[in-house]
Parts: C-alpha cells; sequence; structure tokens
C-alpha cells in the first residue's frame, strides 16, 4: 500500500512554510512514522533541510519541468517507502510560471494531495478566515484539506483565530497556531537561506523546531488529511542522460546545487558516480570519463579555487584526454577563464571555456527554460532538447568567440538570447538542467 501525501503551502513567500516544514518532518520522525519530504518546483536550499529533517533525501517534483512519467516516478518512489509524504510549496499556492503552471496548486492538482495552508496571522485576526475562504474557493481541483496559523501573538488572539475559522464555509479544520518564536529563524544569503551544510548547530535546531510544532500542533490530525496520490505507477524514467559510464561529480560547500534524481537516474542507468571535493583541492578521479561541476556558491571561495592546482590542474588533463566535462551555473563559472568576485578581484579558472564572469556586476536572470542543443555536446547530439531553470546574480563580463550551447525559450515560450558554450568535449551555461523534453 502506498503513503498518503501532504503538501505545505501558503498565500505568499515569507510566511515560514520552510521552517514548518522541516519541523514538521523532524517532529513525526520523532513519533516514529517513516516520513518522506518533497519540494515543488526548482529548489536545491530548502530540500537539504528537509533531507536533514526527516533523514532522508528529500525530492524535487517540478509540475512545469518534469515529464509525467517523471513527476510520477519520483512522486510514486516516494509514496512507496514511506508512511507519509510531506511536500513543501513554491511561493504563493497559485503562483508559477510565467505564462502560467508550474505552481503549487497545479502539483496539488497533479498529485492529488490535499493541501495545508500555512498563513502568517501576525496583525490579522477575523480577517485571517476571509483570507483563507478566498484560497479555498479559488480552484476547484484541488482541496484545502487544513489551515495552520503562524507567528500568532498571543492566547487571546489564537482564540479570535479558532472562533472565526469555525465560521468557515465550507469547514476546514484549524490544526493548530504557532506562535510567534525568535528562535525558529535561519540566515539567508543571495540565492536563499544559508545552506543546511553550513550550519554547524543544524540539529539542535531541528530538534527544538520539531519539539516545537509537536506542542503546539496535533500531528495524528493532520496525518488524519493525506491523501493517496492519483499518479500511475510507473517506473522512473532516467531525467538528463548520463555524461559517461563513470562520472566523477563535484560535491562540496561550492558545488551543492544538484538535483538527487539525476544523479539517480545516472546510476540507474549504469553509471558510476564518484564525488570529489575541489575545495579540498581534490582532482576528479583519473579514470573517469565524464566531469559534472554543478552549480553552487564558487563565487564565495573563488580564491580558494585559483590556488587549488590539483582540483584544476586535474580537470585539464582530463579535459585534454577526452572526458566529458559539463558545469552548470557555478560550475560554469569555473570552466570560464576567470572570474571576478564580488570585490572586482579577478581569479584565474579551469580556461577550458572563451568566457569570463563577474559577481561585480550583478543582475537577477530567473526563470524556466526550453532548450535545444545547437551542437553535438557532453549532452548528446545537436537537437537534443531538455527544460531547465536559471536563478543567478553572476553576469558575463567577457566571452570569446566560440559555439552556443543552447537555444532558448522562456516560460512564455519567447525568444531568449542562445545559452553557454561548448567546445568539444567541454560545454555548460547558467541553466541548471531538470528534465529532459519530449
Amino acid at each position: 500500500m502506498t503513503a498518503p501525501g501532504l503538501i505545505l503551502a501558503a498565500p505568499s513567500s515569507g510566511c515560514g512554510k520552510t521552517v514548518i516544514t522541516m519541523a514538521l518532518l523532524r517532529a513525526l520522525r520523532n513519533s516514529g512514522i517513516r516520513v518522506a519530504a518533497a519540494k515543488a518546483g526548482p529548489d536545491y536550499i530548502d530540500p537539504a533541510f528537509h533531507g536533514a529533517a526527516c533523514g532522508r533525501v528529500c525530492i524535487n517534483l517540478d509540475v512545469w519541468a518534469m515529464r509525467s512519467d517523471t513527476l510520477a516516478g519520483l512522486a510514486g518512489g516516494l509514496e512507496e517507502s514511506a508512511d507519509l509524504v510531506l511536500c513543501e510549496g513554491v511561493m504563493g499556492l497559485f503562483d508559477g510560471a510565467s505564462g502560467g503552471g508550474g505552481s503549487t496548486a497545479d502539483l496539488a492538482a497533479a498529485t492529488g494531495w490535499p493541501v495545508v495552508l500555512i498563513i502568517n496571522a501576525k496583525g490579522q485576526g477575523a480577517s485571517v478566515a476571509a483570507l483563507a475562504e478566498g484560497f479555498i474557493r479559488h480552484r476547484r481541483d484541488i482541496a484545502i484539506a487544513g489551515i495552520i496559523c503562524n507567528r500568532v501573538g498571543s492566547a487571546a488572539h489564537a482564540r479570535i483565530l479558532h472562533e472565526a475559522f469555525a465560521t468557515l464555509n465550507p469547514a476546514v479544520p484549524l490544526l493548530g497556531c504557532l506562535h510567534a518564536d525568535a528562535a525558529l529563524t535561519l540566515p539567508d544569503r543571495h540565492l536563499g537561506l544559508v545552506q543546511a551544510s553550513e550550519h554547524a548547530a543544524l540539529e539542535p535546531f531541528l530538534e527544538a523546531a520539531g519539539m516545537f510544532v509537536r506542542e503546539h500542533l496535533d500531528l495524528a490530525e493532520l496525518q488524519g488529511v493525506a491523501r493517496q496520490s492519483r499518479l500511475p505507477s510507473t517506473a522512473t524514467p532516467v531525467s538528463l542522460p548520463p555524461l559517461g559510464q563513470r562520472i566523477a561529480v563535484a560535491r562540496d560547500q561550492a558545488f551543492r546545487f544538484c538535483y538527487p534524481a539525476v544523479l539517480d537516474g545516472w546510476r540507474a542507468a549504469g553509471a558510476e558516480v564518484i564525488p570529489f571535493s575541489p575545495l579540498a583541492d581534490e582532482s576528479p578521479d583519473a579514470a573517469a570519463d565524464a566531469v559534472y561541476l554543478p552549480g553552487g556558491y564558487p563565487e564565495l571561495h573563488a580564491g580558494r579555487l585559483a590556488g587549488n592546482a590539483g582540483f584544476l590542474g586535474g580537470l585539464r588533463l582530463l579535459a585534454a584526454k577526452g572526458a566529458a566535462v559539463y558545469g552548470e551555473c557555478g560550475g560554469y563559472m569555473v570552466l570560464g577563464r576567470d572570474m571576478i568576485d564580488a570585490d572586482g578581484v579577478r581569479h584565474a579558472m579551469a580556461g577550458l571555456l572563451p568566457v569570463t564572469t563577474s559577481f561585480a556586476n550583478r543582475r537577477l536572470q530567473l526563470g524556466y527554460r526550453r532548450l535545444e542543443s545547437l551542437n553535438a555536446s557532453p549532452l548528446g547530439r545537436a537537437g537534443s532538447r531538455f527544460t531547465g531553470h536559471e536563478f543567478h546574480y553572476a553576469t558575463i563580463h567577457e566571452e570569446g568567440p566560440g559555439d552556443a550551447l543552447f537555444s532558448v525559450l522562456d516560460s512564455r515560450n519567447d525568444p531568449l538570447s542562445p545559452a553557454g558554450r561548448v567546445s568539444g568535449n567541454i560545454a555548460g551555461s547558467f541553466i541548471h538542467l531538470i528534465d529532459s523534453a519530449a
């Protein structure tokens, strides 16, 4: 029997759903529930916290970027290995890609998992019920099965909220009120929360958060509103073709943004994945026939990376031997000639692609992308199609001659400038790939 699931959503970003999700995951785990975690949409940072909270890998479910078989296979894998699936939504419940699609509500409609709406009640009383009723009635193809009020100011405030929600039509239970607690906050930086792996006190934080929600929410009632998904049972397809048979994957604080489903797909296809740490000056495995440099925060470690001769020399040697080398976002920056940090200091990088990137001249690039390979590359033949997501502040400072990697459409199918560079067996771009496109 497959596990039921729930989606934790909110009217907007900033309502506290990430912290509440990780707190519930830890509370349920500590109660003996085998709970699996998921995150709606493209995100690398929140899933790491959720994985730490529940003790297992958190999987991204992206209704815009994933093929239906990919979505069904990943969700089914979560349901088969747990007692309950808890999925955190993205942005506000109905917010998605520019041009439509990709919202948390769309994921709820696709899966059939009910929604628990987390509302920031600060500065509101009975009006919160009117807000909730609007969300409950907005779409008939999803079910809002419960409400959690966050940042409640006092017992009197909580009493007002309970009285207001008792009048809801249709009736939806108020699962609990979480009082404002300054201890339940996490630091952030330009791409979101500071990474889970950088928190020395993460375990005590998760334990305190789990205890907090356990005292203020009815976990049994929460589990009672969960439902099994309506997705068909299917094997998980390989989302992206393996770069090789023996793939060295950069994995440390500078290169952390890698979807577990991609690596799992490579392993399922028979490839061996071998992690290494560029920050520790480790060279990629000398016997590797491919190297993957995912995104992360290399701009915060540019000086150190530039001085790591073992890493850069080993990378260049494998590239010269013909190994497939592919970099995304931060990894693409490292494959370039130079990286200019936030202070304007230029650091020499691998020099495998004719680009210099800059974090000093910042400009936000954000959104879903539809991609088609313009040339053969480590990703496959020319004409290969993918979906992906772009989210970075770094810019191209200098770009030499060479072949572009992708033609690009945004989520409205409007054309953007070609992206990335390919030079024989070496390629990269700022875009994070999510799935192959049909």
